[in-house]
C-alpha cells in the first residue's frame, strides 16, 4: 500500500538531529519559553518575512489568540463579522465564534478553492471588521485582491495558514500578506512538529505584545498579569524540533512539487479533476506548496475504492463542510444553502503526496487513477 503520508519515514532523515536536539534541550533544564522557542521564532521570521512571529500551542490557538488581542486592544467587538470561506476545515470558524464574533460564510473559487474575492464584496456589510482567507491545500488566496479590498473598507485580514508554509503570490510568502497569520506545525503539515504546536507571524507590534501575553497567562512579567490570559505556549522540545525541520522545507516542498508534476502529466482519466496548476504560473508569479493535491470526481466513492484495491490510501479533506456540522446547528448558516461548497465537499479526494514519495510510488498512483473506471 502506498501510505497517503509516510511520517515515520519523512521524520527518519532526520533522526540524528532531531535527537541531538531534543537532548539539548532535556540537558539545559529549561523546558517553556528558553532560547530554542527565541530562536525559532526568529527563523520562522525570517522565512516568512513578516518583522515577528509568536510560538503558542498549536494552529486553532494561533486563529483564537490573534481575534482575541484585536479584541483587548478595541480594534474588534462581539458581534463583529468575519468574511470566511464556506469550503474551510472547521477550526476556522471555531476560531470566530469562540471570540463571540460572528461568521459570515461565502462561497470560494470553483477552480482553486480558495477565498473569491467577488464574493468578498457581495457579503460586506456595515458589521464586517475582519476578512480570514484560508490558503486552503498549499495554495495562496488572491490576497492583492482581498488586501486591497481590506484597505479600501477599513478591514483587518487575519490569514489561515495552516497548509500553506513557503507559499508564496508575487514573491510574498503565507504569512506576510494580511495583519496576521496563523500557522499550524501539526505533524502532518509540510513543516510539522512530533506533535501539537502552532504559531502567528505578524508585523504589528502592539498586537504581537498583546498576543505574547494572552499565550502567557495574560502576563509579560511573572505574576503581573495585564488581562486575562491563557497558558498557550510553543514549548521547547517542539521548537528545537521545528528549527531542525525548517532547515529543509523548501526541499521538502521541492519534492512536492515533483510528485505533483507526475500527477499532473499523468492523470488523463475524464472522470478525474486535477487541480489548477499554478504550482509554477510565471504569468501571476504563484508558488503552490501542494500540502494536499486534491482531485475531483463525481463518482468519489467507487474511484476511492479502486484506489484502495490498488494499493493507493486516499483521504477526503473533507467529508462535511462546516455549515452541516451538528456544533452549529443553533447559528444561522446552519443548512443554508451554499451549492459550490457542498459539491467540492461532495466531490474532493486527496492523493497521497509527500517528500518521501518515489516517482516509481507516484506513477503506480498514476496507473491505479488512469484504470479506474465506472465499470471497474
Amino acid at each position: 500500500m502506498i501510505p497517503f503520508l509516510d511520517l515515520k519515514s519523512l521524520n527518519a532523515a532526520h533522526r540524528e538531529e532531531l535527537i541531538e536536539a531534543a537532548t539539548r534541550v532535556i540537558d539545559s533544564g529549561w523546558y517553556i519559553q528558553g532560547e530554542c522557542l527565541k530562536r525559532f521564532e526568529e527563523e520562522f521570521t525570517a522565512y516568512t518575512g513578516a518583522r515577528h512571529t509568536v510560538g503558542v500551542a498549536n494552529g486553532l490557538d494561533a486563529l483564537i489568540l490573534t481575534i482575541r488581542a484585536w479584541k483587548e486592544l478595541g480594534k474588534l467587538k462581539d458581534g463583529d463579522e468575519v468574511i470566511v470561506p464556506a469550503n474551510t476545515y472547521i477550526a476556522t470558524l471555531l476560531a470566530i465564534t469562540e471570540n463571540k464574533l460572528t461568521p459570515v460564510l461565502v462561497e470560494p473559487d470553483a477552480d482553486t478553492y480558495n477565498l473569491c474575492p467577488k464574493n468578498i464584496e457581495r457579503a460586506l456589510t456595515d458589521k464586517t471588521r475582519l476578512i480570514m482567507p484560508v490558503h486552503l491545500y498549499g495554495q495562496l488566496a488572491d490576497m492583492p485582491a482581498i488586501d486591497a479590498i481590506a484597505k479600501r473598507e477599513n478591514l483587518l485580514v487575519l490569514e489561515d495558514s495552516a497548509q500553506a508554509h513557503g507559499a508564496q503570490v508575487a514573491g510574498k510568502s503565507a504569512g506576510n500578506w494580511g495583519d496576521a497569520s496563523g500557522f499550524s506545525f501539526y505533524p502532518g503539515k509540510n513543516l510539522g512538529a512530533l506533535g501539537d504546536a502552532g504559531a502567528i507571524t505578524s508585523s504589528d507590534a502592539e498586537l504581537v505584545n498583546m498576543i505574547q501575553a494572552l499565550r502567557n497567562y495574560g502576563s509579560h512579567e511573572k505574576y503581573k498579569n495585564l488581562v486575562q490570559g491563557v497558558n498557550s505556549r510553543l514549548d521547547e522540545i517542539q521548537a528545537a524540533m521545528l528549527s531542525v525541520k525548517l532547515k529543509y522545507l523548501q526541499g521538502q516542498i521541492e519534492a512536492r512539487r515533483r510528485v505533483a508534476a507526475i500527477y499532473m502529466a499523468g492523470i488523463k482519466n475524464p472522470l478525474i479533476k486535477l487541480p489548477l496548476d499554478s504550482s509554477v504560473d510565471v504569468m501571476n508569479h504563484i508558488s503552490h506548496v501542494w500540502h494536499l493535491f486534491v482531485v475531483r470526481s463525481e463518482v468519489r466513492e467507487a474511484l476511492q475504492r479502486h484506489l484502495t484495491e490498488s494499493g493507493v490510501q486516499t483521504l477526503i479533506h473533507y467529508p462535511i463542510p462546516p455549515h452541516q456540522q451538528q456544533a452549529y446547528a443553533k447559528s444561522d448558516f446552519f443548512n443554508k444553502s451554499f451549492p459550490i461548497t457542498e459539491r467540492i465537499h461532495r466531490e474532493v479526494l486527496s492523493l497521497p503526496i509527500s517528500p518521501v514519495m518515489t516517482d516509481a510510488e507516484a506513477q503506480r498512483v498514476v496507473e491505479a487513477c488512469n484504470s479506474f473506471s465506472v465499470d471497474a
